[in-house]
This record gives C-alpha cells, structure tokens and sequence, in this order.
C-alpha cells in the first residue's frame, strides 16, 4: 500500500573504535528532508543532545495512536482542541535476556470544544484508535492507553 523510508547516516569521529570511546551521534533523514539529530540512549553512552531510538519509538506509537484518535474524533463529529499525551516505554529484559521495550503507557489528555463525551465513551475513542492503530499493531510490545 505504501512504502515509508529513512536514511541513517553515521561517521566515526573519535580517534579510535574502541566501546567507551567511539560516538554515536547519527543523523536520521527523512524523505521530506527534515533531519534528526540521533545517538543511543545515555545508558549507552549516548547525547543527551540527541533523539535516541528508544524514545523515537514510544514518540512513534503515541504519535500514532493521536492521529489514529483524530480520525475517528473527526468521522464522530467530536472537535478536539488539544491532545497531550505523557508517554513512557519500558526497556526490559526479555525471558531470553534479551533487552527490549517490553511495554509502553500512553496517558492522553483530550480537550474537546463544548461538553466531552463521557468516560465510557472516551475510553471507546481510545480502544478504537488503539486497535486501528498501524504501529500498535506492527510491534509485540504491550501497549496500554490509561486516559487522564
């Protein structure tokens, strides 16, 4: 149906290869020609100056379950005026000790023109773009939804 790209380009800078020294700052391009800024995450002797692939990830599927409840919002009638979403992913180890992002929390917060729809309803918003969303349902990690 569609074919989505990146490039990720890297080059080392340190004077050696060694673990503890080389850098793992990249950058990340997008076909629209927006770059980012990337390295590993701090634990992994990453920038805190860069996007590191772990928090691209939990961006990538928060991102994608707003856009999901958007659509369905819109085909509803609803006017949603905000969205803000407090997401956390959760690097563990697997049963094969393997590290992996075994689960991420979603905690959107919606502002609607006029009353919003009830708890009940909301919590319907959020199962639905949940289970349409593509990435949710591209990945084994456990994704949960807890509305705020």
């Amino acid at each position: 149906m569609s074919e989505h790209v990146a490039t990720i380009y890297w080059k080392r800078t340190s004077a050696d290869f060694s673990y503890a020294t080389y850098n793992r700052e990249h950058t990340w391009r997008f076909d629209n020609g927006v770059e980012v800024a990337a390295s590993a995450t701090l634990a992994f002797k990453g920038s805190p100056a860069c996007v590191d692939p772990e928090e691209a990830f939990v961006a990538s599927l928060s991102s994608c379950h707003m856009l999901t409840f958007l659509a369905i919002a819109s085909r509803k009638n609803l006017v949603v005026d905000a969205y803000h979403d407090d997401a956390a992913g959760y690097l563990e180890k697997s049963d094969a000790g393997k590290l992996w992002i075994a689960r991420v929390t979603l905690r959107p917060s919606v502002t609607f023109q006029g009353p919003p729809p009830s708890a009940d309803a909301l919590d319907s918003l959020h199962d639905a773009a949940h289970h349409n969303c593509f990435l949710a349902n591209s990945v084994k990690t456990e994704v949960t939804v807890e509305p705020r």
